[in-house]
């Protein structure tokens, strides 16, 4: 292992206090849901959010689209991570019209595995808030993207490009 790739106590710390700057960022939430079809996906996503925001957050967790209509149904959730590919055959573009007729109007994030131009396009006129890819999931990145949807001045549910035509005008 070469000295540049090892992580030292000091790295963990600094990068810990860049989050909860950006964490400061943040409106305060209450009710997070998580939806992931893979356990470990979902359980990882959980853990770097307690991280983040402590046990006081609710993270709910549903594995198919149709639990997630339900757990939005039941209760609106502040923020829903949406995974790209849910088992056996839906999609973030096919899910993300249920959760808005389920009278969700809040922000979506897509966490996938493929991100790439042409599908975070996709996906940001299905509706979906920001994407972020799989591999990325860590506490900087689920700020910055929390940040980015959730920021005042920023309504609940605008999509990226929406914000970005309305940038250009």
């Amino acid at each position: 292992m070469t000295r540049s790739s090892q992580k030292t106590g000091g790295d963990f710390l600094a990068k810990k206090s860049d989050v909860n700057k950006l964490r400061a960022d943040l409106p305060a939430l209450s009710d997070v849901l998580v939806v992931e079809d893979e356990t470990l996906d979902a359980e990882r996503l959980k853990a770097t959010l307690r991280v983040m925001f402590g046990y006081e957050l609710e993270v709910r967790r549903a594995s198919t689209a149709a639990s997630a209509v339900d757990c939005v149904m039941d209760r609106q959730p502040d923020l829903v991570f949406l995974d790209d590919i849910l088992k056996p055959s839906d999609n973030a573009t096919q899910t993300i019209p249920f959760l808005r007729r389920a009278n969700y109007n809040g922000p979506i994030i897509v966490i996938s595995s493929q991100v790439t131009r042409n599908r975070r396009k996709e996906l940001l006129d299905a509706g979906a808030s920001d994407v972020i890819h799989k591999d990325d999931v860590d506490s900087e990145e689920l700020a910055e993207s929390m940040i980015r949807v959730l920021k005042p001045g920023n309504t609940a549910g605008e999509t990226a490009s929406a914000r970005s035509k309305a940038k250009k005008s």
